[in-house]
């Protein structure tokens, strides 16, 4: 896989048009971005290229939008942020391949620096029809001169900016998919051990794949999160009106065995703490949850955090731990009552990476609302190994998948 450095090396660079596939899929309250942290990942890449004399043309998606301008996911707010944290200024195309498009990058200077409007915009970004995406390609193809793919958060999906683009124009990874790449070799091939993996988060469904292939790499997996309960149900517990995915009870008994034929650790909630109802998380008000034991949540009550004991024992599972992969909330962390289990952990995270007993744990924080939490929670991101910008890439990545993003970037 070609880097920047690989670029500059073959006169890519000075004078040149270079598209940046970047991921500032930011979440916005209305048009105020409330965690920057993705454009604030992707700078160096940008900044770089910038010093070297590059017209840059950066482009990303931003939600979900159905393939057609939609105010609410314009990435306007972004471009100001951008060029606040660039300290230099931004152009901001109002479309991805149109005629502001066009007059944008055209009147870029060498050093100068561009945002394109949601690729999602376009149908052809996320097609699945390989000529209507191939088309979007070609399109976006006729603004630049190379391309650095540096979105590592998209790299999971067959959109034509992430895989189709790449084959069109001279390519290499920028600064950080080469991070994220080299982070999750760590944690797939030559693993210092205890191996300790942490995954919460709503649906079970959506780790079964990451868990079928830690079973061959992980020492000990603790669960947290919604998807706890699904656990605590394959093992004949009541599990009240919390969030349950009862199709999936026979998959992760199944898990079960395996670990426990394995003798891989597999660590589950002693204690949980209920409520009625669920949380208000507009206006925080007071929840007043109870705590009881994981195997007696009352019928009518729903199970929003870890309990008190659950975090000292899950403190104590992450203590030795040469790696640990965390991913995934322990509870409704946006609400102040339900809070302390996911702090436990990355405080639990922290003390791994600085025990005097050992050499520090290797930390990875694996994006998505784990990273998240851990910024809303006031945690100072430099003292974790690493914090992925990406979740559903390094799940992806964990369970053995092709990457397309990172496919296309090979030669």
């Amino acid at each position: 896989m070609k880097t920047i450095d690989d670029l500059l090396r073959e006169d890519l660079v000075a004078g040149r048009r270079v598209f940046v596939r970047a991921d500032l899929n930011v979440p916005l309250d209305g048009t105020t971005i409330t965690d920057d942290g993705r454009i604030r990942a992707v700078l160096p890449t940008i900044t770089r290229l910038a010093e070297a004399g590059a017209k840059v043309v950066v482009a990303s998606h931003l939600g979900r939008p159905k393939g057609a301008p939609d105010p609410q996911f314009s990435l306007a707010p972004a471009a100001e942020r951008l060029a606040e944290l660039l300290g230099r200024d931004v152009a901001f195309a109002t479309d991805t391949v149109g005629e502001s498009a066009r007059a944008t990058v055209g009147g870029l200077a060498d050093g100068q620096v561009a945002l394109l409007e949601n690729l999602r915009f376009n149908a052809g970004e996320t097609s699945k029809d390989d000529s209507e995406r191939g088309a979007f390609a070609d399109q976006l193809a006729t603004l630049a001169d190379a391309y650095v793919g540096d979105g590592f958060g998209a790299v999971h999906r067959k959109h034509a900016s992430v895989y189709d683009l790449p084959a069109r124009l001279p390519h290499a990874a920028g600064g950080l998919i080469a991070t994220e790449v080299g982070v999750l070799k760590q944690l797939t091939e030559d693993v210092k051990r205890p191996y300790a993996v942490v995954l919460g988060g709503a649906k079970v469904s959506d780790k079964l794949g990451v868990i079928d292939h830690l079973l061959e790499k992980a020492d000990r997996i603790l669960i947290g999160g919604g998807m706890a309960y699904t656990f605590l149900k394959a093992l004949g517990h009541e599990v009240g009106i919390s969030l349950l995915q009862q199709d999936q009870v026979p998959a992760v008994q199944a898990y079960l065995r395996r670990a426990e034929e394995r003798g891989v650790e597999f660590v589950l909630p002693v204690d949980v703490l209920v409520s009625p109802e669920f949380p208000d998380l507009k206006t925080k008000a007071p929840a007043n949850p109870s705590v009881v034991a994981a195997d007696a949540i009352p019928a009518d009550q729903e199970g929003l955090d870890i309990g008190p004991e659950t975090r000292k024992l899950y403190a104590s599972k992450l203590a030795d731990a040469a790696t640990v992969f965390w991913n995934g909330p322990m509870g409704v962390f946006e609400h102040p009552d339900y809070a302390e289990g996911t702090r436990a952990v990355a405080h639990a995270l922290l003390d791994a990476a600085s025990s005097s007993q050992k050499e520090g744990a290797f930390t990875v924080v694996g994006g998505g609302d784990s990273a998240a939490a851990v910024r809303s929670l006031g945690f100072d991101e430099s003292a974790f190994g690493h914090i992925s910008t990406g979740g559903g890439a390094s799940l992806e990545y964990l369970e053995g998948k092709t990457l397309p993003g990172l496919a296309a970037l090979e030669d």
